[in-house]
């Protein structure tokens, strides 16, 4: 698997949420901060103003696309000084699969798209933590056909579950957030060329190198040959990848193999033996020990309480 692909697959825990909420003026509504959660706001059909936790009104219009990554709270209304509604529920604990609602008024109606993640604290991406409380994608004529067809593809599942439905919407929101962290780096490295994961992912020797560690963990790498499959020389390739990344190419091979077998140990039936070798540790020893530096427990342990 990819960088951004590995991102997705291993942030989320647990059944995500959704709720398309039908609004009608005047109406203003706080949403809770939710530490440990990922939200997505969608406009579906009029306009409405985004109240973020710090910084000015946001105006947003049909089709544009709003990503809280961090849990951080926020509010929603019709107008920048419309009274925000006290949260009445916590939209990442308290909403199914589908939920559909609607608050009357009597003016504008908007309809928007909610959607929540339940994130596994433990296995973060470093990626996810660089990004910003809020990430607004409006819309552009023309631009993201993708993230539009996804929003369309999801509200029209919400609107008419089927058959199926449940494995539809949550594959519907793993591309959704793909295309999110797509948009949002091929933005970002357009205006920033010194460091941080935008310009680690533009940047085709690093690139490359992240791509090696996530497609195979388990090879027995090494500064020299990463930097080789990056078609630098070592000490070129570890001040290049440091600098971007943030940490030196060892480190984060090692953090993303014990992170790849917390998953493994969580997800699969495969031994403490078989994960280690999965993830490229010669033995089980240690294996075990490197678990328990990072995870605070021994790999047996640790999946004995995730199984709880």
């Amino acid at each position: 698997m990819d960088v951004l692909s590995d991102v997705v697959a291993h942030i989320r825990t647990g059944r995500p949420t959704s709720a398309r909420i039908t609004w009608r003026a005047p109406w203003g509504q706080a949403f809770p901060a939710v530490p440990g959660s990922a939200g997505f706001q969608m406009v579906l059909r009029g306009s409405c103003w985004l109240i973020p936790p710090g910084g000015d009104p946001v105006p947003l219009s049909v089709g544009d696309v709003v990503f809280l990554p961090h849990g951080d709270g926020y509010g929603l209304a019709d107008s920048p000084g419309t009274p925000l509604a006290p949260p009445a529920c916590n939209p990442y604990h308290d909403f199914d699969l589908f939920t559909s609602a609607t608050y009357d008024g009597e003016g504008a109606e908007t309809v928007t798209l909610c959607c929540g993640y339940q994130l596994d604290a433990g296995r973060t991406h470093p990626i996810l933590g660089s990004l910003p409380g809020v990430i607004h994608l409006p819309t552009t004529l023309g631009h993201r056909p993708e993230l539009k067809a996804a929003v369309d593809l999801l509200a029209g599942e919400l609107d008419n579950p089927r058959l199926g439905a449940d494995t539809v919407v949550t594959s519907l929101l793993d591309v959704l957030q793909l295309y999110i962290l797509r948009a949002w780096f091929d933005q970002e490295s357009t205006v920033c060329d010194e460091s941080g994961w935008a310009a680690a992912l533009a940047d085709p020797a690093v690139s490359r190198a992240l791509d090696a560690i996530h497609r195979a963990p388990d090879r027995h790498w090494t500064v020299e040959s990463l930097g080789a499959h990056a078609g630098l020389s070592r000490a070129g390739f570890a001040r290049r990848f440091t600098g971007l990344v943030g940490q030196p190419p060892l480190a984060y091979l090692t953090w993303w193999r014990l992170a790849t077998a917390g998953r493994l140990l969580r997800e699969s039936d495969a031994s403490v033996a078989e994960v280690a070798q999965q993830v490229g540790y010669g033995s089980e020893f240690a294996f075990g020990n490197a678990f328990k530096r990072q995870f605070g427990v021994s790999p047996g342990k640790y999946r004995r309480q995730v199984a709880a």
